[in-house]
């Protein structure tokens, strides 16, 4: 018995082996090209995109990609997590170097469905990230801030708001003293 036992282990270990190793790049694959769908919402178009670069603030270390455009960076994506209601809320957050926001993008999430969730299709949450002001207070209105909240669900819009408050927060120790941006916003709403 131990040895069919031990001979079953084997050739199931032997299978995921090769299924792992079969699978590994055409998953490795779908994930760089939904993390460049990602960069590509955003960030302005017809910028360079650099290669994935790591950074660290307070412990926590953040992906993050450089646009450039015209000999400058025109724009970061920063890829932020926070803890949402039901799990860790994951967005693609484009940052331009003055600190506006430029736009961001839900790539994983595990909130309740039709409240938190909404989080990825609420059209009135969702359209207030595209170009939030560099001056703009990141917490729903709630707590003071200039961000309104998912109706009934505060807890994902806090969490949401917070991976929001953390890429700019990265950006500005990137390229503190950048000055620009506010003309990318103007140029794609034409």
């Amino acid at each position: 018995m131990t040895l069919v036992l031990f001979g079953t282990c084997l050739v199931c270990s032997a299978i995921l082996g090769v299924v792992n190793e079969v699978t590994r790049e055409p998953i490795a694959a779908a994930a760089a090209a939904e993390a460049r769908a990602a960069i590509a919402e955003v960030l302005p178009e017809g910028g360079e995109i650099s290669e994935a670069k790591t950074a660290e603030i307070e412990g926590v270390n953040y992906e993050y990609y450089e646009e450039y455009g015209g000999g400058q960076t025109v724009g970061y994506a920063v890829k932020s997590s926070t803890a949402g209601f039901g799990g860790t809320l994951s967005l693609m957050v484009g940052v331009l170097p003055d600190g506006t926001i430029f736009n961001t993008k839900v790539l994983s999430h595990s909130e309740t469905p039709g409240l938190g969730a909404k989080c990825t299709s609420d059209k009135k949450f969702i359209g207030q990230w595209y170009g939030f002001s560099k001056d703009g207070n990141l917490s729903v209105r709630k707590d003071g801030g200039d961000v309104d909240a998912i109706t009934a669900s505060t807890i994902t819009s806090r969490a949401y708001t917070l991976a929001v408050a953390q890429a700019r927060k990265l950006v500005k120790t990137l390229d503190p003293d950048a000055t620009t941006g506010a003309s990318l916003i103007k140029n794609k709403e034409n």
